[in-house]
């Protein structure tokens, strides 16, 4: 999967205008025959993809909410309007979870929806909705399919005091740096991403494009826990020749992600009565040796992370999100959960990541007095997902960036 920008829509979602200029400009992707000096650099309205990106946020699309659904349906209406044939179907959960494949999910679901719209040569569609047309076929064998996926879903908002206006209540202002810019949650990641998709779709189809090929739009749920749209999508059939992802990169072109595990640990203690605390073992103070040792284990990883990730200082970090202890305040806690994410090096196996960490874990336990005869286990559940990366010499790579230049 390629990683390219388009535009650069980032949480502050920012429009890069000029001063007085209500105009800014967008650089869509080179494949094939789509090249086109006249859609390189064209003019876009600011003021309309503000709006829509606004819109976008007030639908509250949390990873395994029903809004999640509701922003489909939305984007369906939209994809129609731009003149796609649009697949929009309900996800069969229990299936798709069987599958030996699945890449995993943390949010608790009892429906989601995928959503793929079709944009075709204006010749190809028109012909398939003519009775009259026998060869119904008029594309190419060869003829390349471009994928623009984007997820719908985003984090919770966190602690709603520490926003300044309601997190779903999108604010069109001036943004730290002075540039104009759309504050609100999942401005970034990526609803700002999900409008540049669709910016694109209308400009190809009102310069005639495609011409040859296909552009399929992939509108995906679950990318926050796991991934399950996108797997659901490629799953109903849905697959093309190359694949581009408006995350916000600052306009760098990204052909190579790391891989990420979510992990679960959980530590040991001895119940006291916290006036003797002594006389138990804090499930917490047990946590301590084994947080030092996924320390010391990150650090080796990203030690020598490989060129391509230059400039980032922690490409494959180790992280706990969560963490809970005790059920009494007066008593020491005997149990202590911590889940988090681990990252996985670039074309490094997943089951040779796994192998890793639970190594690091158990060496950290031998050392520990208590941890030596309880030691603490690990678990992987939700996302489970391998790196992914494109040879920086691929062509497309190399003319995306002198585009993105």
């Amino acid at each position: 999967m390629l990683s390219a920008p388009i535009p650069n829509l980032r949480n502050v979602a920012q429009d890069r205008r000029k001063a007085g200029s209500r105009r800014s400009q967008i650089q869509l992707p080179y494949c094939a025959d789509m090249a086109d000096p006249a859609l390189t650099h064209t003019a876009l309205d600011d003021d309309a993809m503000a709006r829509d990106i606004a819109e976008l946020i007030r639908i509250p699309s949390i990873t395994g909410s029903r809004a999640e659904s509701q922003l489909q349906h939305h984007l369906a209406d939209r994809l129609r309007q731009l003149g796609c044939n649009a697949d929009l179907w309900q996800i069969d959960l229990p299936t798709l979870t069987s599958d030996p494949h699945f890449p995993g999910m943390e949010a608790e679901r009892t429906e989601a929806w995928g959503l793929v719209g079709e944009l075709t040569p204006p010749a190809h569609a028109a012909a398939v909705h003519d009775p009259t047309v026998q060869n119904q076929n008029l594309q190419p064998d060869d003829a390349p399919t471009v994928i623009l996926n984007g997820h719908v879903d985003v984090v919770p908002p966190g602690d709603r005091r520490l926003w300044s206006h309601d997190p779903f209540d999108a604010r069109d202002a001036t943004g730290p740096d002075g540039r104009r810019a759309v504050f609100g949650r999942g401005a970034c990641d990526m609803k700002g991403g999900l409008v540049a998709i669709l910016v694109a779709l209308k400009l190809l189809r009102e310069n005639g494009y495609p011409r040859r090929g296909r552009v399929l739009v992939q509108f995906v749920v679950g990318e926050e826990d796991g991934g399950l749209g996108t797997f659901a999508t490629l799953r109903r059939g849905h697959l093309g020749s190359v694949a581009l992802i408006p995350e916000p990169t600052s306009c760098a072109i990204i052909p190579a992600a790391a891989g990420a595990l979510t992990f679960r640990l959980t530590v040991p203690g001895l119940s006291a009565h916290g006036s003797s605390r002594l006389d138990g073992v804090s499930a917490l103070d047990a946590l301590w040796p084994v947080w030092q040792a996924l320390r010391e284990l990150e650090a080796r990883r990203n030690a020598d992370a490989g060129p391509l990730f230059d400039g980032i200082p922690l490409p494959f970090g180790i992280s706990i999100g969560t963490v809970r202890a005790g059920d009494w305040a007066s008593t020491v806690p005997d149990r202590l959960v911590a889940e988090g994410r681990y990252g996985v090096r670039l074309g490094e196996d997943v089951d040779e990541a796994r192998a890793a960490l639970v190594d690091a874990v158990a060496a950290a336990c031998s050392r520990d007095p208590w941890l030596s005869d309880h030691p603490a286990t690990v678990e992987f559940f939700g996302g489970q997902f391998a790196s992914a990366s494109t040879p920086v010499d691929h062509p497309l790579v190399r003319q995306w960036a002198v585009d993105s230049a």
